[in-house]
Order: C-alpha cells, then sequence, then structure tokens
C-alpha cells in the first residue's frame, strides 16, 4: 500500500531535476501521474519531447501510471488539458504540482523587458494555468472531504532577496501570495495548498556561476549527494498526502535532509499618532521604535551591504 494509492496527480516541470523525483516518488507511492514538461533549455527558449516521454516510459516499466504532455504551461490551454487528461484517463484529479519554471538571470539594470516577461510568464502565469481549471474542477466535486492539494514552488531567491534575479525573485513572491490566496479561498472546497522553497542541484543551478553556486550551497550532486533533487520529494509526497490539511497555507523549505517551515509575515512593531505624521516626528519615531528590531533579525544570505 503506497500513500498515494488511487490518487491522480498532474506534475508541471516533472520530467526532469526536482520535477522528476517528485513524478517517481508519487508513481513509487500508488498516484497515477500526468507529467508535463515543455522539455526546453533552463532559459526556456526551445522545447523537446524527449523528457517528458522517457520519465513517463520509466514510470510505465516500473508498473506505474502515466502520460505525458509537452504543451507551454503558461498557455492556458495546457492547463485545462492537463486536467481534461487527468480527468479522462484516470477518473479523477486529486493534486497539482506546479515545479515548471525557467531562468534568465541579470541584474536589473540590465534586464530586457522580454526575459522580465518570460520569467514572470512561466512561473507566475505557469501556475495559474493549472490552478485554475483544477479548482474549478474540485469546486463542483462539492467534497470537502477530498484532501486535494495545491502544491506550489517558490524560491529562497525571492524570500531573501537574491540580487541578480529580480524576475525570478519577483515571480517567486508572487507564488507565495498565490499560495497565500488560494489556501484562504479554496478551503471550503476541501483543498489546501502550500509552496516549497527548494535548494537542490538542478539544470538551472548550473547555470549560476560556480562562485556563486558554492556560497549558496548548490554543490554538484557527483561531489554532493546531499544536494540531490530527490531530497525534495519526501517534503512533496508528504504535502500530497492526507494527513497535512492541518498545514495549509505555509511555506516549507526543503534542502538536503533538513525541511524548514517559515513564518507567515505578520506586523512586529507598531506605532501610531494622534494625526496626521508630521515628517520629522515619524523619522525620529520609526527610527527609535523600529530600528532594534529590524537590527535584531538575520539579514538575507544574499546582502552585500552592512
Amino acid at each position: 500500500m503506497g500513500i498515494l494509492d488511487g490518487r491522480v496527480a498532474i506534475i508541471t516541470g516533472g520530467a526532469r531535476g526536482i520535477g522528476a523525483a517528485i513524478t517517481s516518488a508519487f508513481a513509487a507511492e500508488g498516484a497515477a501521474v500526468v507529467v508535463n514538461d515543455f522539455g526546453g533549455p533552463a532559459d526556456g527558449t526551445g522545447s523537446d519531447e524527449g523528457p517528458a516521454k522517457d520519465v513517463v516510459d520509466q514510470v510505465v516499466a516500473a508498473g506505474g501510471s502515466a502520460v505525458a504532455d509537452t504543451g507551454d504551461v503558461a498557455d492556458v490551454a495546457t492547463g485545462e488539458r492537463l486536467v481534461d487528461t487527468a480527468v479522462s484517463q484516470f477518473g479523477h484529479l486529486d493534486i497539482v504540482v506546479n515545479v515548471a519554471g525557467i531562468l534568465r538571470d541579470r541584474m536589473i539594470f540590465s534586464l530586457p523587458e522580454k526575459d522580465w516577461d518570460e520569467v514572470i510568464r512561466v512561473h507566475l502565469k505557469g501556475h495559474y494555468s493549472t490552478v485554475r481549471p483544477a479548482a474549478a474542477y474540485w469546486r463542483n466535486q462539492r467534497n470537502t472531504d477530498g484532501h486535494y492539494r495545491l502544491i506550489n514552488f517558490t524560491s529562497i531567491s525571492g524570500l531573501e532577496g537574491s540580487p541578480g534575479q529580480a524576475n525570478y525573485a519577483a515571480a517567486k513572491m508572487g507564488i507565495v501570495g498565490l499560495t497565500y490566496s488560494l489556501a484562504q479561498g479554496l478551503a471550503r472546497y476541501g483543498v489546501t495548498a502550500n509552496a516549497i522553497a527548494p535548494g537542490a542541484a538542478t539544470r538551472l543551478t548550473a547555470t549560476v556561476p560556480k562562485d556563486k553556486q558554492v556560497s549558496s550551497g548548490f554543490a554538484d550532486t557527483e561531489v554532493d549527494p546531499v544536494m540531490s533533487p530527490a531530497n525534495i520529494a519526501p517534503l512533496a509526497l508528504y504535502l500530497a498526502s492526507k494527513r497535512s490539511d492541518w498545514l495549509s497555507g505555509r511555506v516549507l523549505s526543503a534542502m538536503g535532509y533538513e525541511i524548514g517551515l517559515y513564518q507567515n509575515p505578520e506586523i512586529i512593531r507598531q506605532v501610531s499618532a494622534t494625526g496626521p505624521w508630521d515628517q520629522e516626528h515619524l523619522a525620529t519615531t520609526i527610527e527609535k521604535a523600529f530600528r532594534p528590531a529590524a537590527d535584531g533579525l538575520p539579514r538575507s544570505i544574499f546582502a552585500s551591504q552592512p
């Protein structure tokens, strides 16, 4: 008996890296899987049907159930087709895992508009593309005990602010906000929503300069298997299971053999006035009240200034 027996999942970006590890883990635990992967290079400039087909062949050869889709996940027609495929091929849909993504890194002053637009499109619209039809399907099921799952992928680049990834960081923080909204809005339909910030050596991190890979912990998996994408799959598997309802609306991290829980944003200090703020009064007040708290918080690992 697998923990996902009888469950049906869509996994975008499911043919390589973290997505492939999740596909294999889900199938091994009994899930039928719709594997979407455009198959392009890390910058999203091309496509290849081979990776999705290869992963599906591996799942089927091992006795599992899977079908491949090589559509562009940021095309809403692809998202609709994925949901339709899950239902027509396997009878229903229980889980959507949004892993697909690309990188086009530049400092903001050198970032072309097309690279901003495409990264936002693939990551953020790519999540919308699958979530909207899946949510509509689940709402129509009227099953508040369905244990339906949305598992999105954010990044430490957004949560802590990678300086050379303004487009990627913006998209990934947009996914956090989307996840919060989905957890609130879809709970009444038996749906939970979470986001994972992964740390693993993949073809995307391989595009990062070697010195930055080392400083960020993204060593080559051949040298350091702790950074294998396979280490992200157990958390995704837990979130997909029926026992994770209590965790909805939270962002988690997974890197190596460590899993973390992020604190949801909250106001930690607040000041008030009896009327409109005088500018000097505001400056003095917030410096006195906020600076001790701000100075006591850990700074981003990407920060280069004191």
